[in-house]
């Protein structure tokens, strides 16, 4: 039986920690696991004919580690190559006799990619695909890309995976507290993205235990069409006399993941903490259990690095105003690379309540390509939607839609057979949805069913390249009413006649005013009336206060609204806009009052966005009139704080948190130039490190970025660095606070040893400890103070 058929018709029992079993028996501190693929090939193999004997049907070769950024190409095969071996060789030996397979296990590279990290995208695919080519050569069975904890990481292995070889793919991913990555990505999100792209089945592994993952199974289950993953850990880890342990017993272990079986999980296993015997005890489970039927959820669905966007629930309402056409300030704009002014439109359509943006740089005389793969990628650092990027060169939408963070909506194919050719291999590489244009060769039709005849004919050419109709979004395109009387009755009417088939359609309803006065009253009309008629997206102005009455009210209306909470928050804001004073995302400082023009809260807002280059626009300004240190206590500070306090109460992530920080470090450049050297800082100085052995930097790097904006000298020695490296930089600096940062389990016991060096040789010095595998009680043990996240870290250190 081939692993599809094995996938379609059964439950996948796969195997637990490699970690685990070998920390216990081999792996000392430090050491790069992988590496014991080639001096202690027994050992793997031992491991992998434990999880086989046990009952695996497949095991994740000794390859997590393994890819171009942390080995040479000659290492990186000779790594994988023995890792073959070592888990073939226990399938052999194994007296289990199920058929087996060995999957080729890729993890992350532990760097964060730009533009929040110094990662390119493009060499994060190269660092993934120097590993995928191999799999083939050396007779993997699959690909399993595992424990990414971020949206973009996880797209890049999986594009590296699909353009080199031809094998399954499975993705699973680590989330966080609160059911998101780390980026910020819910599970819709994530399933939106992987399986547009062909992922063959979608998960969550390793971050908690069983109970603690399974809400995040539930919800893959729901919006998944491919079957779904649980590979969680055996709890937490904690300290039981010299050993780490996890909290979580196998019967306890097994309990849980009976329930996920229930719901229709189809793939599981064990991450961190789990042995044979907890796949021993699993196994049993599996065997009585019955393989719940994998469904077509048909979603139509774009996601942003964090958030997913359907069409089809409510009106989606996608901005209109990043287009040149008809607009000379932002043609102008586009022509000087001014981002500035475009990131306000970006910031301005947000705030007013756009689901997407739309992103168009179409000037003549514009390398289009070159701008959309600056822009993209500097509106999603500052902007939490789903874009619909726009453009009529296949080359440009391909390159944009390549690096974007999400799954985005291309704007646009037409029933033209050059066009479809040209854009459906886009769409179907890359997992985006698509608005298709209902016209052809001979122009737009005069009828609604002409209309319709070309997506139907855009639908069926679409479904030769493997694209469903739930990423096709038909435009039966709005004419202005001045070009006939029945123009706009027209499209009105196609509308209609798309959704009775079925289909989600779009209208750029400010097309119909061309040309007519009382453009927004007109506009607002035309778009109620087109939800009437099963309307499932709009481009339009958000910033209209009509055509935002029309939309919410509609929503009212048809029963999409709960509560009215929308329609109401919306005429309290148009009346708090008519009768007071213009308000700004940040409430404006008792100092603005002394500054001239603009108030000093645009600079908090500059931070709070994100937007670097506005920030250290406006610190200059300030610098004119405002001595340096009340800018960065009056302004800096209580913009970091508010984000921070954002991010902690879950209503910003990650990205919004290091774009933020990011932005502040502008305008403390600035400022620092007005300074005498130093008198920036408060005189603290904090050395972080990644400890011995651990080469994931990224929350290590989120906790430098912080603690230099809220004023210390920060000394960061990198990663894998040994015990006694971090006592004599403490000893030749004088800090005394110590961050250590650890990701993997198999890393503790050098965090400990550190932890211990410092109490002996400089008992006055404090450490903090944070990371994913660690908790308070493991911090308690240690001597160490805990800190959960980055915001915690700088509250700490403020404290000591």
């Amino acid at each position: 039986m081939s692993l599809y058929e094995k996938l379609k018709n059964e439950i996948i029992l796969l195997d637990g920690s490699m970690g685990t079993m070998l920390r216990s028996e081999k792996l000392k501190p430090g050491s790069p696991p992988e590496l014991l693929n080639i001096s202690d090939p027994d050992a793997v193999c031992a491991v992998h004919r434990a999880y086989f004997d046990a009952g695996s049907d497949v095991v994740l070769a000794n390859t997590f580690g393994a890819n171009g950024l942390k080995f040479g190409q000659t290492e990186l095969e000779a790594v994988v190559e023995a890792a073959a071996d070592c888990a073939r060789r226990a399938a052999r030996d194994s007296f289990s006799a199920r058929e087996k397979f060995v999957a080729l296990d890729i993890g992350p590279t532990g760097k964060m990619l730009s533009p929040l990290g110094e990662l390119d995208f493009e060499d994060a695919v190269s660092a993934f695909a120097a590993t995928a080519r191999l799999a083939e050569k050396y007779g993997f069975d699959l690909v399993f890309i595992e424990t990414m904890t971020d949206i973009h990481e996880t797209k890049a292995a999986l594009l590296a995976a699909k353009e080199n070889c031809g094998l399954p793919v499975f993705v699973s991913n680590a989330y966080s507290e609160g059911g998101r990555l780390i980026s910020g990505a819910t599970p819709g999100a994530v399933a939106a993205v992987c399986e547009a792209m062909g992922a063959d089945a979608i998960g969550v592994n390793c971050s908690f235990g069983p109970q603690a993952l399974l809400p995040v199974a539930e919800r893959l289950l729901e919006v998944c069409s491919v079957p779904v993953m649980l590979k969680p850990n055996a709890g937490l880890p904690k300290t039981v006399g010299k050993k780490t342990v996890y909290d979580v017993s196998p019967a306890e272990f097994n309990s849980v993941m009976k329930k996920a079986l229930d719901a229709g999980v189809r793939l599981v296993g064990g991450c961190c903490g789990t042995t044979p015997e907890f796949i021993r005890l699993l196994r049993k489970e599996v065997d009585s259990a019955s393989p719940k039927p994998v469904t077509e959820k048909r979603l139509t669905v774009v996601t942003s690095y964090s958030s997913e966007t359907y069409f089809g629930k409510r009106p989606v309402l996608i901005g209109e105003r990043i287009n040149p056409t008809g607009k000379k300030r932002l043609r102008e704009a586009i022509e000087k690379n001014d981002t500035d002014y475009i990131l306000d439109l970006v910031f301005e359509q947000q705030d007013a309540g756009a689901d997407v943006l739309d992103v168009n740089v179409g000037v003549p005389g514009c390398d289009e390509r070159s701008l959309l793969c600056d822009l993209v990628p500097e509106i999603q650092s500052v902007c939490s939607l789903p874009l619909q990027i726009d453009s009529a060169d296949p080359a440009a939408l391909e390159a944009a839609v390549r690096i974007y963070n999400g799954k985005p909506l291309i704007n646009s194919v037409n029933a033209k057979p050059e066009s479809m050719a040209a854009v459906f291999p886009i769409v179907k590489k890359y997992g985006a949805a698509v608005v298709c244009l209902t016209l052809d060769g001979s122009g737009i039709p005069d009828t609604a069913e002409g209309r319709v005849a070309l997506a139907m004919k855009i639908r069926d050419k679409a479904a030769e390249y493997g694209i469903g109709e739930n990423d096709l979004i038909f435009d039966p395109l709005a004419l202005t009413a001045a070009s006939g009387d029945k123009a706009v009755k027209i499209s009105l009417d196609a509308v209609s006649k798309l959704h009775a088939l079925g289909l989600k359609t779009s209208l750029g309803v400010s097309n119909f005013s061309f040309g007519l006065p009382d453009r927004e009253r007109f506009n607002a009309f035309a778009l109620t009336a087109a939800l009437a008629g099963g309307l499932d997206a709009a481009i339009a102005n958000p910033c209209s206060a009509e055509i935002m009455r029309a939309w919410k009210t509609f929503s009212v209306i048809a029963g999409q609204d709960e509560g009215c909470a929308g329609y109401t928050e919306m005429c309290m804001e148009l009346k708090d806009s008519a009768t007071a004073e213009p308000q700004r995302p940040l409430a404006p400082l008792a100092a603005a009052d002394k500054a001239p023009g603009r108030p000093v809260s645009a600079l908090e807002t500059a931070v709070y966005n994100g937007a670097a280059d506005q920030a250290g626009a406006e610190a200059r300004r300030l610098l004119s009139d405002m001595p340096p240190l009340e800018i960065v206590n009056g302004c800096l500070i209580p913009a970091l704080d508010r984000v921070g306090k954002d991010y902690e109460t879950g209503r910003v992530f990650l990205p919004k948190l290091l774009m933020a920080a990011q932005a502040a470090q502008a305008a403390f450049a600035e400022i620092k130039k007005a300074l005498p050297e130093k008198s920036s800082k408060d005189g603290t100085g904090v050395i972080i490190c990644t400890v011995e052995g651990d080469i994931h930097d990224i929350g290590k790097n989120i906790v430098r970025l912080l603690l230099d904006n809220y004023g210390f000298d920060v000394i960061d020695l990198g990663r894998d660095v040994k015990p006694d490296e971090v006592l004599e930089a403490a000893k030749r600096t004088g800090a005394r606070i110590v961050g250590l940062s650890a990701l993997m389990t198999t890393t503790l016991p050098a965090m400990e040893k550190t932890v211990r060096l410092l109490a002996s040789e400089l008992p006055e010095c404090r450490v903090i400890v944070g990371g994913a595998v660690l908790t308070k009680e493991y911090a308690d043990r240690i001597g160490a103070l805990y800190a959960a996240d980055a915001m915690e870290t700088v509250r700490l250190a403020k404290a000591l």
